[in-house]
């Protein structure tokens, strides 16, 4: 069987946005509905972590749009998805 040479292909750049896009979401959900500071250390690696998955949380969904945009607004690019799964996390964030 021959690879069929139209078929779309997931740059290596959209893998890593996802991959860090579904952290970051996790960090800010179980941040939000778990007692992080009940244990001494698990609160002070959530609060070493605040600010980094903040600027992430603002500048994942630009960069995903921009590979969006790139990648011709292709269905089966992995950069929709992450912009799918930041977007509950940001409305979680403003609705608290």
């Amino acid at each position: 069987m021959t690879e069929n040479s139209t078929a779309f292909q997931n740059s290596v750049n959209n893998k890593r946005v996802l991959v860090i896009s579904i952290f970051v979401a996790l960090y800010w959900i179980i941040g939000n509905t778990v007692d992080v500071y009940y244990y001494a250390f698990t609160g002070a690696v959530f609060e070493l972590l605040w600010l980094p998955m903040l600027a992430l949380i603002v500048f994942l969904p630009v960069i995903s749009i921009v590979l969006l945009v790139k990648d011709r607004f292709n269905l089966r690019s992995m950069a929709l998805y992450s912009v799918l799964v930041l977007s509950p996390v940001i409305l979680l964030m403003f609705l608290n």
